[in-house]
């Protein structure tokens, strides 16, 4: 009987050990392998680059998105629209100081649609601050006729021009009739400063309004008559005060750089219209009675003596802006800028007819 020899058993033996060890490591290797892939997710291929640490993965900023700005400065003024919301066309009649022949101021009318320019006075001094009757009948005006500037009324159609005044001061200016036709105001210049004035419809009983201390001018009606406008430096700068018929009752109503004097009551007698600014570069304006809702008219040029039509539709005014001084048309809003007058000489100083 044969036996396996005794020397090769320890050489059997190693072997087999040696193949356990490397189907261990294999077998290790490949469940490692397998247990890598089963804890990405899914869809992620397998990547043989050692994994960084968390603790030494890069940080990446991602692009920061644009950001605007809020501004703190005043929100620039919409453009001017070109559609007017207000409706209708321009009716009636406008009284204005026309520099005729570059020689002399003389009084002239013209239409509100443009039509029908009338030279009213021909006199050799100067004839100026005229305004209308409350009926459109008549027109109230200042002259220089006679030497010094006296008040004038005269028909509509510059007919029947007689003399209301007569020495009550160095000059008289800015005359204006009440709306019941009853009573004038105007400025009367003395003793270097100017006051305001009020008499009756004819010139009888003249009497002062406010004291001689200031410089006040050109006042003008409510449309109920009960209150008057003027422009005055009583506050330290020329600025709007507003007071009873009588006098009574003053109060400030601007407090602005640069004011012009001539003034209108809306319709309603609820704003002025006034101009300010530095010379050369006036605006035309409208403020509530309280001295709030301030709106600028013009942007262009310069401005002076916005004066409101009867049915508040519109504002004229005289400008700079055809060289020399013309008449223009503008809305309350300031749309709708027309131009009203095409002279070679200057016309200013309008007032609407009733």
């Amino acid at each position: 009987m044969s036996q396996t020899p005794r020397n090769q058993t320890p050489l059997f033996s190693c072997a087999l050990a040696a193949l356990a060890v490397i189907t261990f490591l294999f077998l290790s290797i490949v469940g490692y392998y397998v247990w890598r892939i089963n804890r990405l997710p899914a869809n992620t291929a397998l990547s043989t680059t050692p994994a960084i640490p968390a603790a030494q993965t890069p940080s990446i900023t991602p692009h920061p998105a644009t950001v605007t700005a809020t501004s703190t400065a005043a929100p620039s003024p919409l453009p001017t629209s070109t559609v007017s919301p207000w409706t209708g066309e321009p009716t009636g009649s406008i009284v204005f100081t026309c520099f005729v022949d570059e020689i002399v101021d003389q009084i002239c009318t013209i239409n509100a649609d443009g039509s029908g320019y009338t030279r009213l006075t021909h006199s050799p001094a100067t004839d100026w601050y005229a305004s209308y009757s409350p009926d459109g009948a008549s027109i109230i005006f200042s002259s220089r006729r006679d030497n010094r500037f006296e008040i004038y009324e005269m028909d509509a159609d510059g007919s029947n021009q007689r003399r209301l005044t007569h020495d009550l001061g160095s000059g008289l200016y800015a005359p204006a009739i009440s709306p019941d036709g009853t009573r004038i105001i105007f400025a009367n210049e003395r003793e270097g400063s100017q006051s305001i004035w009020i008499m009756n419809r004819d010139g009888s009983s003249p009497h002062a309004l406010t004291d001689t201390l200031f410089e006040d001018l050109d006042p003008v009606w409510s449309p109920d008559g009960s209150l008057i406008a003027f422009a005055s430096n009583r506050a330290g700068t020329r600025q709007i005060f507003v007071m009873n018929a009588d006098g009574s009752g003053m109060r400030q109503v601007t407090d602005l750089p640069n004011m012009g004097g001539r003034i209108s009551w809306s319709p309603d007698g609820e704003r002025l219209a006034f101009y300010a600014g530095e010379p050369l570069h006036r605006h035309a304006y409208t403020i509530e009675l309280n001295g709030t809702g301030l709106t600028q008219l013009t942007s262009d040029s310069n401005n002076t003596a916005p004066c409101y039509s009867p049915d508040g539709q519109w504002l004229v005014f005289a400008s700079y802006r055809d060289v020399d001084l013309e008449l223009f048309l503008i809305r309350p809003d300031g749309s709708d800028l027309r131009q009203l007058t095409f002279n070679t000489y200057s016309d200013w100083q309008p007032r609407w007819s009733p």
